[in-house]
């Protein structure tokens, strides 16, 4: 796929969380609003989104496409919060608070809103599935890792948030289908899932674009050259090189290399502003890294995605 082809791909997607600010902006959506569509999106519609996407898969009755993804998705992430902490300390943030923030932000690429439909788009819907098992070992990462760096809690305290209907209803379709039983699900019962599956990405992208309007209020505030540079470097240039060789020379399946060409071209997560805001982070510095990277990876995504199908041979 040429360049612009990539980019005609991937503009909607950043379409979807600039109307999601704008809606925010005329107060179509307010707060409480806000807090129930997050709700409604991670309870309800990405589960049967991660369900319609793995039952009848049949890359998903590989064994080495349910071990590995979560394995590297564990691995690349956790480096991620590390290297991304020696850079905090070595650009000097004012504070413990920001370094930890910045380690939390800088390390976590966005895994769901983003490349789900990236995926489905480059390599059909089954794709998708690979990619949810790989979150898994991502959310692990963010809730063992990154709960440790950010706050200091106990991995005890931070693996129970891994108990969590995501979790459940991935767990409940990769059983389905390696046993041979998701055949005999009734078609009522896929056809719910899939129709609110086709739910969670525009209004997960929505949501996301909404909650980051609440920021544009001091422009000037969001804008941390040391911040957003360092963060960008390290997200969009360091970690994508290390994660391009794992998908090369790592014994893993095509569908996996795909799932980590696409995921070395995103920008950071936005999960870790909620996060600073209840584990004692600066909320401001996450909402730097986020517009900052995501400003960047508007352009760079495509020649990443490009670059990382030629050198992988996908």
């Amino acid at each position: 796929m040429s360049y612009w082809q990539l980019l005609s791909l991937t503009l909607p997607v950043f379409a979807l969380i600039g109307i999601g600010a704008v809606i925010r902006r005329v107060e179509w959506v307010k707060d409480e609003a806000e807090a129930s569509l997050v709700r409604l999106v991670v309870n309800l519609m990405m589960p049967c989104l991660i369900f319609d996407s793995i039952i009848g898969n049949p890359a998903m009755r590989q064994s080495s496409n349910i071990v590995w993804p979560p394995l590297a998705g564990f691995f690349f992430t956790a480096i991620g919060f590390v290297l991304a902490l020696f850079l905090a300390r070595a650009l000097r943030l004012p504070d413990a608070p920001s370094q930890r923030t910045f380690a939390l932000s800088a390390g976590i690429a966005n895994y769901g809103y983003l490349p789900l439909p990236i995926m489905a788009q480059m390599f059909g819907p089954d794709s998708q599935g690979i990619l949810m098992v790989h979150n898994v070992g991502v959310e692990a990462a963010l809730w063992t890792v990154g709960i440790v760096i950010l706050s200091g809690a106990s991995l005890r305290e931070s693996g129970r948030k891994l108990v969590n209907p995501v979790v459940i209803s991935l767990f409940l379709a990769i059983t389905l289908n390696v046993s041979g039983l998701s055949g005999h699900v009734p078609a009522v019962v896929t056809g719910i899932a899939r129709t609110l599956g086709k739910c969670a990405i525009p209004v997960g992208l929505l949501t996301t674009g909404s909650n980051l309007a609440q920021y544009l209020n001091q422009p000037r505030s969001l804008l941390n050259v040391r911040i957003g540079l360092g963060a960008s470097v390290l997200r969009l240039a360091i970690l994508p090189v290390l994660m391009l060789a794992g998908a090369k020379f790592l014994p893993i399946s095509v569908e996996l290399q795909r799932v980590l060409v696409v995921q070395v071209a995103m920008p950071a997560a936005a999960v870790p502003i909620l996060l600073a805001r209840h584990y004692g982070g600066v909320p401001l510095t996450a909402v730097q890294i986020v517009l900052g990277t995501t400003a960047v990876s508007v352009l760079s995504c495509p020649l990443w995605i490009r670059a990382g199908m030629a050198f992988v041979g996908l």
